[in-house]
């Protein structure tokens, strides 16, 4: 079809040969006011794609089915300027809403492995797939610090620790933007949410982030600095206000902080209608005109889905509250992302040939990570079963065969984007299919148990900007015909599977959960089975930690798999035969009881008394913790030097011993103390790890460093600096101070 705007192809910016710097700068100064205020917006592929591109001019769409991303293009190609489309979508663990694509466990079940380099070649697969299908940018990854297990998002982390989700979102970042943007397989990544997000009111999403500019810079913005660093091209906002101020025109952490003192040159793209949410929900901005241009002044690239940009940014320039030239510096680095993508050239629409979409050699990556996010709770010897002599198992419980939520949020069928019901189900090994898969065994299945059902909302079935309001969640009451039936399995069986937990109508944007106690009848189900006195295996396939009844002492094992993907069922099958070795290890602490919410490891030293008068505060299962199949013993933590320099380094040696019958990958440990702060601190901070394998009788003197450099706190000025003083090491299996071994050194 031939273009009514042809273009002259001796046009500089259409040149690839004339550098990037020249080509911008063509291209800025042949757009109009109007196609500028265009480029800043992001807009939903699922509305009026025409009036979006043809009208307004959009920079950028998300949420696109296939069909509908190729109409996007045929309709950029009628535009004057011919700007291409950058196209994003939410691809957190896989490409979440293709059809069959590999979907690989959540992002806090993938922080179970401990594994930078795993997740960075589970970010190079998701690129390589989500490449092939015409997407440019993944909102990935999720820098935010799960501090209340309330709050609905928790899954989407990498947890409760500021240096292992610094670790691991690094290591995704390089994943996603491989050698760099001029690779055909490498897509942008994004840090979110920028900063503060997830420490909420109450957990309830996106509320105000009651935080301080020095407890940011304390626990909150490291992960950020690092990867900012490191060439993460873009950061997209939170919806949150702090101290009063919205992320989305928060001068100091935008200005000062990110572009400031961390010298950071790449593209901040907005939360979903950040820029509305300031009119309609926070009630700061008086009109989007005024929200418009608040928000351009304070250096915010791209807008996601705020149509409304469009006329309010154009009537800032008309009233005099923003110069013509104030989008330029946005505009400008939104350009350079699509002449470093190549996409004046190619506009990367989906490729004819799509087989790395849900490869063979994914899926095996996807099982690979599966089995090292399990995480093995308690076991009282039970596991693993015996996968040589017959053997009854009765699987229980309402998500052993359940699709979804192995899948978890964001992917397939989780509600986001309206194409796709859900992956091939035959992609899918459920726990129940990964049982039955056992040679040897006879499996029988008993649901046990309903969780909920689902009413409208009373205040209507969408909020004000038109997004639908999640229904209400009514939880089942316990079942006494489905009791008896699992009861029946259970004591015919030589043991029981129980695969409970949530589902995703209590996870996510908006989905915030008042109690951590699993739903509906589960716990009657699991009290049930548990006093059949047939060994019962509790499998917790849930986003987060959740609370699980006392009964649960005296449960045979506890598993712990997060939403663990695809591959999951296969793994956890694997895992009960003791074809593989359980090696996770949690980066998130469980609690007893809601009410000791927060539970994180390295809380603030100082209160009065060390627990509740009515319970403990030690949580149920710590930070770091997870068992083995055998048994590792600590031996002989020693310093290299007990009084490093400055600019050195603390390097320990530490004997890691496998004494039990089975192979092992353990995760050694290591956490810095500073004794005596000038201001209150955490009393103990993870700062290095690294994993070993052992056969059995084995041991290894493992070497552990760590940089002086890390071992600051924040001042009561706001600066991170190094106090001079006492230290101690602390190296082990797990944040539990009981298991870890110390060694004092000194800083001058």
């Amino acid at each position: 079809m031939t273009s009514p705007h042809p273009i002259t192809p001796a046009l500089p910016y259409q040149d690839p040969a004339v550098p990037i710097p020249e080509r911008r700068a063509d291209l800025l100064a042949r757009m109009t006011l109007e196609e500028k205020v265009g480029q800043m917006l992001q807009l939903d592929a699922r509305d009026d794609l025409e009036d979006h591109v043809l009208r307004r001019h959009v920079g950028s769409i998300l949420h696109t089915s296939p069909e509908r991303l190729v109409q996007a293009a045929a309709l950029t190609a009628q535009t004057r300027l011919r700007i291409p489309l950058l196209v994003g979508e939410d691809c957190i663990h896989g490409h979440s809403f293709w059809p069959g694509a590999t979907i690989y466990p959540t992002q806090l079940g993938m922080a179970a492995t401990w594994d930078p380099e795993l997740i960075e070649r589970v970010a190079r697969a998701t690129a390589e797939e989500v490449a092939v299908t015409g997407i440019h940018w993944t909102f990935s990854p999720v820098l935010c610090i799960a501090r209340d297990l309330r709050w609905g998002r928790v899954g989407e982390t990498f947890g409760e620790d500021p240096f292992l989700i610094g670790e691991l979102a690094s290591a995704m970042v390089r994943g996603y933007q491989g050698d760099g943007l001029d690779d055909p397989t490498a897509i942008l990544a994004t840090a979110k949410h920028f900063a503060g997000y997830s420490e909420t009111q109450g957990g309830r999403d996106a509320s105000e982030a009651d935080i301080s500019p020095r407890k940011l810079r304390s626990w909150f913005l490291p992960p950020f600095e690092r990867v900012a660093r490191e060439g993460c091209r873009t950061f997209m906002l939170g919806y949150q206000t702090t101290d009063g101020v919205p992320i989305t025109v928060n001068e100091w952490l935008l200005s000062d902080v990110l572009r400031g003192e961390w010298g950071y040159t790449g593209t901040l793209i907005t939360d979903w209608d950040n820029v509305g949410r300031m009119v309609w929900e926070q009630r700061v901005q008086p009109d989007l005109t005024r929200a418009s241009a608040a928000a351009v002044r304070a250096g915010n690239d791209m807008v996601m889905t705020t149509p409304g940009f469009f006329e309010g940014a154009l009537a800032a320039v008309a009233e005099g509250l923003l110069a013509e030239d104030a989008f330029d510096a946005a505009v400008a680095r939104i350009l350079t992302l699509k002449f470093e993508l190549g996409l004046f050239e190619d506009p990367r629409l989906p490729r004819a040939d799509q087989s790395v979409v849900g490869s063979a050699a994914h899926a095996e990556l996807n099982l690979d990570v599966a089995r090292r996010s399990l995480v093995l709770l308690e076991n009282d010897g039970t596991l693993p079963l015996d996968a040589t002599a017959p053997l009854s198992v009765a699987v229980v419980g309402p998500l052993a065969d359940d699709a979804q939520t192995q899948l978890g949020d964001w992917a397939g069928g989780s509600g986001q984007a309206g194409w796709l019901e859900g992956q091939p189900r035959e992609m899918v090994t459920t726990v129940l299919d990964g049982l039955r898969a056992v040679d040897g065994w006879s499996v029988t299945r008993a649901r046990g148990a309903d969780i909920l059902t689902l009413e409208d909302d009373p205040r209507g079935t969408h909020f004000p900007d038109n997004q639908p309001r999640p229904r209400v969640v009514k939880p089942c009451e316990p079942d006494a015909d489905l009791i008896a039936e699992a009861v029946a399995a259970a004591v015919s069986a030589d043991v029981v599977v129980a695969v409970v937990g949530d589902r995703i109508e209590l996870v996510g944007e908006g989905r915030s959960t008042a109690t951590l106690e699993l739903i509906g009848g589960q716990n009657a189900l699991l009290d049930a089975l548990i006093d059949t006195g047939t060994p019962v295996v509790v499998v917790l396939l849930a986003s987060k930690p959740l609370v699980l009844p006392p009964s649960v002492q005296r449960a045979a094992a506890v598993i712990w798999a997060a939403n663990p993907g695809m591959q999951g069922g296969r793994a956890l099958g694997e895992l009960l035969a003791g074809a593989v070795e359980p090696s996770g290890r949690l980066p998130i602490s469980f609690a007893r009881h809601v009410g000791q919410q927060p539970t994180y490891y390295n809380q603030i030293r100082g209160q009065h008394g060390d627990r509740y008068a009515d319970l403990t505060q030690a949580p149920a299962w710590a930070f770091g913790d997870g068992r083995s199949y055998t048994t590792v013993e600590y031996a002989d933590l020693q310093l290299e030097d007990a009084a490093p320099a400055v600019d050195g380094a603390v390097v320990a040696h530490v004997t890691v011993s496998n004494t039990g019958a089975r192979p092992v990958r353990e995760t050694v440990q290591a956490y810095v103390r500073d004794e005596v702060t000038s201001v209150s601190w955490t009393d103990r901070e993870l700062k290095a790890f690294r994993q070993v394998e052992l056969a059995p009788g084995a041991s290894e003197r493992v070497r552990l460093e760590v940089p002086v450099a890390a071992c600051t706190i924040v001042d009561a000025e706001g600066v991170r600096r190094i106090e001079p003083g006492e230290f101690s090491l602390l190296v082990g299996p797990s944040s539990r101070e009981e298991t870890l071994l110390s060694a004092g050194f000194s800083l001058a």
